[in-house]
C-alpha cells in the first residue's frame, strides 16, 4: 500500500516544516524539514525543496516497514494512520509494538486502543504526542470513504 492524502496531511500537521534543525522537545534529537531526523545536526539548514525531498524518502521508508510489520488487510484509513505512527516513532519501535502484534492477530480495536500508548517520550507524557494519537487513532478508526 501508498500512503494517501490523509495520511500526508496528518504527518504534516503534526511535523511542522523548519528549514533550520531545531529539537522538537529538550529531549529530542536534530530534526529538520518536515520531521527529518537522520543524518541532522545543530545548525543544519535546507531548503524547501530539500525538506520536500527528504519528506519523500521518509515516507517511502515508513510504507515500505508498515507493509512488511503488517500482515492482516487494511483500508485506507488505517494504513495512512499507522505510516503516521510509524513515521514519528521508527520502523523498529513500530515493527515490535503491541499495537502491531495486536492487529496482526486481526484485534483491530485492541490495535486502536494502543495508539494512546505513545504518547511519552523518556517516560513523561507530552500534549503533543496525546494530540497526535488522538489523531492517529480517530484515523485508524474512520470508515473509509
Amino acid at each position: 500500500m501508498k500512503i494517501g492524502d490523509k495520511g500526508v496531511r496528518l504527518i504534516q500537521a503534526f511535523e511542522t516544516c523548519e528549514l533550520v534543525a531545531y529539537r522538537p522537545t529538550a529531549d529530542d534529537v536534530p530534526t529538520i524539514g518536515w520531521g527529518h531526523t537522520r543524518g541532522v545536526a545543530m545548525g543544519d539548514t535546507c531548503s524547501q525543496d530539500k525538506a520536500d525531498r527528504w519528506f519523500l524518502e521518509d515516507i517511502a521508508w515508513v510504507e515500505e516497514c508498515v507493509n512488511r510489520a503488517v500482515t492482516v488487510g487494511l483500508m485506507q484509513n488505517e494504513f495512512d494512520a499507522l505510516c503516521s505512527l510509524c513515521f514519528n516513532i521508527g520502523c523498529n519501535a513500530f515493527s515490535g509494538s503491541t499495537l502491531v502484534k495486536m492487529l496482526n492477530q486481526s484485534d483491530y480495536d485492541g490495535a486502536s486502543a494502543q495508539f494512546g500508548v505513545w504518547n511519552k517520550q523518556n517516560h513523561k507524557v507530552l500534549a503533543g504526542l496525546t494530540r497526535r494519537r488522538e489523531a492517529e487513532r480517530q484515523l485508524f478508526e474512520e470508515n473509509a470513504a
